[in-house]
């Protein structure tokens, strides 16, 4: 008898974004969407941003995301594996998220064997000769004497500084940077169309675009953009046959 599949992606919640009051709203929906999932799941994949900001100190940690938390701590309980990637909102886990909620934490693009398919799932920064400025953040953030000199900080005033400088980063967005683009300007779909000349992949999956889409890009290999969870509460979801883009309604 064949193994059993089912696999759901999510990215993109930015939880702590824009305030408390609004976060807090869509993190229920998280919640609610994640227990949903975990009724027939086999792994549940978090492909990054999750959170809005994120850092460890030695003994201190986030105060929000209860909610979350323990939901991912209760899923994983029941072994179910849940796969979070870092996302350039979130880089920042320094092993609690491991050790204390269960999950595998994946800093760098995954390629999985799942059942007969081939999976690339990342979270998309900065993939391929584009995007140099998640190029540049990516190295400067993954700096251990910056992550030193951050945690030297006082929380509160440290805190205050990441989420000054992610909201002042978000306001500057345009509409345009919420639209699909069309597949010869897109730079994931450019990315893993290159990238099925050097080897096959049946399913790429990224977050981080914040559009939802689903496409073939050649007979027999398809990519997904989750789209987020600030705007379009979409998710991905594959049955061991095919992989579907849905968007996700429930909020009990």
């Amino acid at each position: 008898m064949a193994e059993r599949i089912k696999l759901y992606f999510v990215s993109d919640a930015h939880l702590g974004f824009p305030d408390h009051e609004k976060s807090l709203v869509r993190e229920k929906k998280l919640v609610s969407f994640l227990k949903k999932a975990s009724e027939d799941a086999t792994d549940i994949f978090l492909l990054g941003d999750i959170f809005d900001f994120w850092f460890e100190y030695k003994q201190v940690v986030p105060k929000n995301f209860t909610r979350l938390l323990g939901t991912i701590s209760d899923i994983t309980d029941k072994g179910i594996k849940v796969h979070f990637f870092t996302g350039n909102h979130d880089m920042w886990t320094f092993g609690y998220l491991e050790k204390e909620c269960g999950v595998i934490l994946h800093r760098d693009r995954l390629y999985a064997d799942i059942g007969d398919k081939r999976f690339f799932i990342s979270h998309g920064d900065g993939l391929g000769p584009d995007d140099k400025g998640f190029k540049r953040l990516k190295i400067v953030f993954n700096s251990s004497f910056l992550q030193w000199l951050f945690a030297r900080f006082h929380p509160n005033f440290s805190f205050w500084l990441a989420h000054k400088w992610s909201y002042k980063s978000r306001m500057s967005e345009k509409p345009e940077d919420y639209s699909f683009l069309g597949v010869e300007k897109e730079r994931l779909v450019r990315y893993s169309a290159r990238k099925l000349d050097d080897s096959h992949f049946d399913y790429f999956v990224f977050g981080h675009r914040h559009v939802p889409y689903h496409s073939k890009l050649r007979e027999n290999s398809e990519i997904v953009l989750l789209g987020d969870w600030l705007h379009h509460f979409t998710y991905a979801e594959y049955d061991g046959k095919s992989i579907s883009l849905k968007s996700y309604n429930g909020n009990e």
